[in-house]
């Protein structure tokens, strides 16, 4: 096995690696390798130097446009026209603090909620998924009394101090803290996938036990439903029940972290967790819910938020500000009236068929998995070993790149093409990746 990459590592340019590029994009490199100093990470080989965005499509300054099967983030679209409009019409009225009364943060509240299972019924509105994420650890210590989280080997949830802690696929060198447990991924290619439920649940019931053996009170369980740092393991629906069950039996609380998987992403439901038939404790969710605007929340069983407040205070200047309530609420309109949920478990079916279609032609594509509009193939060495190939899957992104198609990489080994456009990719867009994809899996043979 290779060795495990950690997050900023995977399908990085080499910032040392500036020859052959245009002045103007060495130019860039260097004011921000001056600014930003050595922890900012670029994508590909060759870099983009992106100018603007529109639905499925980015546009380079020098006039190439790229279609996005990467960014989750605008979830509806880059600069979709309602999105725009809304927050600029909210930003000429007013935006302002959390301390005063207005009706539109309320009205999202409730609709946001009303998407939710009905004992979900609370919400706090933060400004990041991190945020989100950093919240739902301190309630989860304040109403168990513990301090014990465990998570899977490779997981990202956010960059606070706090998260990073939980996120194995950060970057930090620094050892884990006692109280973080890992557990292996759900992953369905390298086991027999029935039997991938009972395992996960097992391993939680082994990490709790472990926990008490040393005195660690179990706190709980976060995991974003489609393990997408962990290689994209959606699984199916209902596997994680077990889980659920394991936690809630030892005391825990189980925190369903939708950053990526929610918001009609996985197709079958508007939210991951659902996929499985899950109440989950805390519902943690970022950036995609404002379509990029820097916005995030914890939905939250009340009686949680209750206990919660009995001992601690929670206030976030900027979460829930009427600007970010004019943001999601026209996402959840884009949503409704576009059909994009739809949209995505449609076009997400017929491009997982399609990639199996074109990996049987080659010997490099293992397993080809998804829910939706959030996909990964799975790029080996051997289909009858599984061994990861990192190399081959770094070739096929940036081919996939200098095709003008932009994928990304997941993954403990790095060998995990990551796929999650826009929720308005259609077939059309679909079409027009596969024949980029079939280019690019013949120059990596």
């Amino acid at each position: 096995m290779e060795v495990t990459k950690k997050i900023l590592e995977l399908n990085a340019f080499d910032m040392n690696a500036a020859a052959g590029l245009s002045p103007e994009v060495v130019t860039l490199i260097g004011r921000r390798r001056a600014t930003f100093g050595p922890t900012s990470m670029l994508f590909y080989e060759k870099p983009l130097n992106l100018v603007r965005g529109e639905g499925v499509w980015l546009h380079d300054a020098d006039g190439t446009r790229y279609l996005d099967a990467y960014n989750n983030v605008p979830s509806v679209g880059h600069c979709h026209p309602r999105i725009v409009e809304a927050v600029a019409r909210q930003m000429g009225t007013l935006n302002t603090h959390t301390r005063y009364l207005y009706s539109n943060v309320y009205t999202y509240a409730e609709r946001l909620l009303g998407t939710m299972p009905a004992t979900v019924s609370n919400i706090v509105f933060t400004c990041t998924g991190s945020e989100s994420a950093d919240f739902a650890l301190r309630v989860a210590r304040a109403v168990t009394g513990g301090t014990g989280f465990i998570v899977t080997d490779n997981a990202y949830h956010g960059n606070t101090s706090a998260v990073t802690e939980i996120s194995p696929s950060s970057a930090s060198a620094e050892p884990r803290p006692p109280y973080v447990f890992v557990v292996p991924a759900p992953d369905t290619y390298r086991e027999i996938s029935e039997a991938v439920g009972r395992r996960l649940a097992r391993d939680v019931r082994t990490a709790i036990a472990k926990m008490n053996a040393i005195g660690i009170r179990f706190a709980g369980f976060i995991a974003d439903s489609i393990f997408s740092s962990d290689g994209v393991f959606p699984g199916e629906p209902g596997f994680l029940r077990e889980t659920l069950e394991a936690v809630h039996a030892a005391g825990g609380v189980y925190i369903a972290d939708e950053v990526q998987p929610g918001f009609g992403r996985t197709g079958e439901k508007m939210w991951g967790f659902d996929r499985h038939g899950l109440v989950p404790d805390m519902v943690v969710m970022g950036k995609p819910m404002g379509n990029g605007f820097p916005m995030g929340g914890v939905a939250i069983k009340p009686d949680l938020l209750k206990t919660f407040g009995e001992t601690s205070g929670y206030f976030n200047t900027f979460g829930g500000n009427p600007v970010a309530a004019a943001a999601g609420l026209a996402v959840l309109d884009v949503l409704k009236d576009e059909g994009l949920q739809q949209n995505s478990f449609e076009t997400g079916a017929y491009l997982r068929s399609e990639i199996r279609i074109a990996g049987s032609e080659g010997g490099c594509i293992g397993d080809v998995r998804g829910a939706g509009l959030y996909i990964g193939v799975d790029i080996v060495k051997d289909t009858q070993t599984h061994e990861p190939d990192r190399d081959t899957a770094e070739k096929i992104v940036n081919g996939m790149r200098d095709r003008n198609i932009l994928i990304g990489i997941a993954g403990g080994h790095g060998n995990v093409l990551k796929i999650r456009p826009p929720l308005c990719f259609n077939r059309e867009h679909a079409d027009i990746f596969l024949n980029g994809l079939r280019g690019a899996l013949a120059d990596a043979s």
